[in-house]
């Protein structure tokens, strides 16, 4: 893995220090701290891109419809009663 080496002041190191975890490197901190946020908003913008064709709806449909009409069948099991 590369590594990159950079300079912060103090103030910007005490900062970075407060937030790290005793079992934490200080690149773990910054990238837990700094990734994108995972809200609703980031969920609504990324759907459009998740959803499915009208195609792959009708389609999946059918196949589970076809499953309706021949339902596996699970053996009995002998309780001894």
């Amino acid at each position: 893995m590369a590594v990159k080496t950079i300079t912060i002041d103090m103030n910007a190191y005490e900062l970075l220090s407060a937030e790290k975890r005793s079992d934490e490197s200080f690149s773990k901190v910054i990238k837990r701290r700094l990734r994108p946020a995972r809200t609703a908003r980031s969920l609504l913008e990324a759907l459009p891109g998740c959803l499915l064709s009208a195609d792959a709806l009708d389609n999946t449909e059918t196949v589970v419809r076809s499953r309706s009409d021949s339902p596996a069948v699970s053996p009995a099991i002998d309780t001894g009663e």
